[in-house]
């Protein structure tokens, strides 16, 4: 059991049936009435975001998450494969589970599968991957300095905005958390 008290971010917890992971928190002391942690709460099973308050002695289930680094094989449409590399274990996970979270990741990157109580809860990308541009628009010659965009489409599908002076053929660095451009590789 974890209190309100010792919230930290990072911090896995188990509260109205549902596992969270604490983004921000905030210990606040008014000048009248007593003290509260304010907590920005991201839901890993449905992804979504919320805002709570709890007191400070208020106590719930600290959820213990595991993240198993996998290497992905393939997607045949419903299910997406991953393998331990360790054990070659092979599992497969649903699409409507991987949500677009591999929007970024070419067959055989490594991943980290997270799961909690044996089910999987999503997957963790590396922050930074690179990715060939299969198709964009030329750059005009002379635009470089305003700092404009356009969008390019890489390997995996996706599309992203970059500079204009990215051709065809170029490897980029991708944010994978945002989705932009960091850079060449």
């Amino acid at each position: 059991m974890i209190s309100a008290s010792e919230f930290r971010n990072g911090v896995t917890i188990e509260y109205d049936g549902d596992i969270y992971v604490i983004l921000d928190f905030q210990h606040v002391k008014p000048g009248k009435g007593a003290a509260f942690v304010r907590t920005k709460l991201k839901n890993l099973r449905s992804g979504g975001t919320t805002e709570r308050t709890f007191r400070p002695n208020e106590k719930m289930g600290r959820a213990h998450i595991e993240r198993q680094d996998m290497q992905y094989l393939y997607n045949d449409g419903t299910l997406y494969h991953f393998m331990d590399t360790a054990t070659f274990e092979q599992i497969s996970i649903n699409a409507s589970d991987v949500g677009n979270s591999l929007d970024f990741v070419k067959e055989n990157e490594m991943v980290k599968i997270l799961s909690y109580n044996n089910k999987v809860l999503g997957i963790e990308p590396p922050t930074i991957v690179e990715l060939e541009v299969t198709e964009t628009e030329p750059g005009v010659r002379g635009d470089t300095a305003t700092g404009a965009t356009k969008t390019a489409t890489l390997q995996t599908g996706v599309t992203i905005n970059v500079p204009l002076f990215i051709n065809n053929g170029d490897i980029l660095k991708v944010d994978t958390r945002s989705g932009e451009y960091v850079g060449r590789a």
